[in-house]
């Protein structure tokens, strides 16, 4: 397999919640990894190169400032970013332009709980968020697994696809373009229904989540 080939995985769980005028979203993953290994695929430059949507001028286990580079195609831009909490290897706090990631990583008994809080001032960015780091991190595990098979960015061809010609677009990231079937098979959901009393599941249809209840089966990516 490699990024031509790739299918998304199934769904994971993802929410969102509102805080004022802006949404955090929340993902977990289970990762068959120690955190000392996620937390270097997190940080280490040349690691975050071949899965995230953008790259580091620095290591990422220090507290200060940064910059990180979006990529689509041919077209990079730089972002200003700082990292606020460094505390390897279990969190993770850093500023993406406006947005805020902050990873939390939870040893378990066989691996690693990675918890992706990524906070968000416009809500109907939510769903391609949501699907753009579902991409991302199933290309991560890959990594971990040592059998990589290189970043999928805006610009990135697939079979289905064809190669993207659509021109940049900033804040457009983190990910495949409009039209790629790899991002449109995950977006299920179009919008986040402004409602401070509920969590959203973006995984189920953007259905509201009463507080204290589980959230509704996650979709399925593949269908």
């Amino acid at each position: 397999m490699n990024s031509r080939t790739y299918v998304p995985s199934p769904m994971a769980d993802v929410t969102a919640s509102q805080d004022g005028d802006r949404w955090t979203i929340v993902f977990i993953r289970d990762l068959r990894h120690p955190p000392e290994r996620v937390w270097a695929a997190l940080t280490e430059p040349a690691q975050l190169r071949e899965w995230a949507p953008f790259l580091a001028d620095r290591d990422l286990s220090a507290v200060g400032d940064a910059v990180l580079t979006m990529v689509d195609g041919e077209t990079t831009e730089d972002l200003p970013a700082s990292v606020r909490r460094a505390e390897p290897p279990r969190v993770l706090e850093y500023t993406l332009g406006t947005d805020v990631l902050r990873w939390e990583l939870t040893a378990t008994g066989d691996g690693t709980r990675l918890t992706l809080r990524h906070t968000v001032g416009d809500p109907s960015m939510a769903p391609k968020v949501a699907a753009g780091w579902h991409i991302c991190l199933d290309v991560a595990e890959r990594l971990l697994d040592g059998a990589p098979i290189g970043p999928i960015r805006a610009g990135t061809p697939s079979t289905s696809a064809g190669r993207n010609s659509t021109p940049h677009m900033p804040r457009t990231w983190p990910f495949p373009a409009p039209g790629d079937q790899r991002i449109s098979r995950c977006k299920r959901a179009t919008s986040v229904r402004k409602d401070p009393s509920a969590t959203v599941s973006l995984s189920a249809g953007l259905l509201p989540v009463p507080p204290g209840a589980a959230p509704p089966s996650p979709c399925a990516c593949h269908a």
